[in-house]
């Protein structure tokens, strides 16, 4: 069966060349298929589009009117179609990646930069938020992909782990002496305790951990960002419950001292998550490739 569209480009043919053999030459069909094809969509729109004659035919007035609208039509389809092997060949487009401040600054940065530098003509838009707020616009499509704290429950995410984290205990110099030797963590909670805010999946991650020993946490302060975690520590404010990995700079200049444990909380994950049901675009499958081999 031939498409309308098909028609449209026999009748293009036959009207750029005024021949219906040039026409059929061109487009690898017989002469009769091409004369077949314009006397049904000629039956179609119920008008002549061509004058015939023995030298070859030409447009009729309202097969000129109808030529300059195809002729239109088709050359977007063909400008289409470039900008698609453009978005294929990454030398265009935009990725939308939903991530929070901390993960950002303290992991997600080389990434960006070797992205950026090999594929320049992608726009980068960068949305931040927490975990849960950056998995809500993500299923909104307002984002490509996420990167996240782990652990996550959702059966709608395709979830690919990058980095193991640590979460640990650390206090300025006033709570120093006092905490020379490995405590248990009953006696952690009993310090003045500096959380991220309940809705925080790393907050919740720990909280759970210690509510599986028994252990009910009552903290000082609660606050919205990491780094707010390291500097009410610094300022001996109390013990700020953080990410070690994002944590380096503030242990290894002395600023904050690591509280020993004589039993870690186990690892997490920070990763990739994308909707399961929306392939991913050619721009965020490289970025997932660079984060993944780096």
């Amino acid at each position: 069966m031939v498409s309308k569209l098909d028609l449209y480009k026999v009748f293009y043919k036959v009207g750029k060349s005024e021949s219906f053999s040039k026409a059929a030459k061109d487009l690898y069909m017989s002469q009769p298929a091409v004369s077949q094809a314009i006397m049904q969509l000629e039956r179609e729109l119920d008008i002549r589009l061509f004058n015939r004659t023995p030298k070859g035919v030409s447009l009729t007035n309202e097969g000129s009117l109808l030529f300059e609208y195809v002729h239109s039509a088709l050359n977007l389809i063909d400008v289409g179609e470039e900008k698609i092997l453009e978005f294929k060949n990454l030398t265009t487009g935009e990725l939308k990646i939903g991530v929070g401040d901390t993960i950002s600054r303290y992991y997600l940065l080389p990434y960006l930069e070797a992205f950026h530098n090999k594929y320049p003509n992608i726009k980068l838009k960068i949305v931040n938020g927490t975990t849960l707020e950056i998995c809500s616009i993500l299923k909104s499509g307002e984002v490509d992909i996420a990167i996240c704290n782990f652990p996550l429950d959702d059966s709608t995410l395709e979830l690919i782990p990058c980095i193991e984290v640590q979460d640990i205990f650390v206090c300025g110099e006033k709570y120093k002496k006092s905490l020379s030797k490995p405590i248990s963590l009953n006696e952690v909670v009993k310090l003045p305790l500096i959380l991220l805010e309940p809705k925080s999946v790393s907050r919740k991650y720990v909280e759970d951990y210690l509510i599986s020993k028994g252990i009910k946490i009552s903290p000082e302060f609660e606050l919205g960002s990491h780094d707010l975690l390291l500097e009410f520590a610094k300022i001996n404010l109390g013990i700020a419950c953080v990410t070690k990995e994002f944590s380096h700079d503030y242990l290894n200049n002395g600023l904050l001292y690591e509280v020993q444990l004589m039993e870690e909380i186990p690892k997490r994950n920070i990763g990739v998550c994308f909707l399961k049901s929306v392939p991913l675009s050619p721009a965020s499958t490289k970025f997932v490739e660079i984060i993944e081999n780096k």
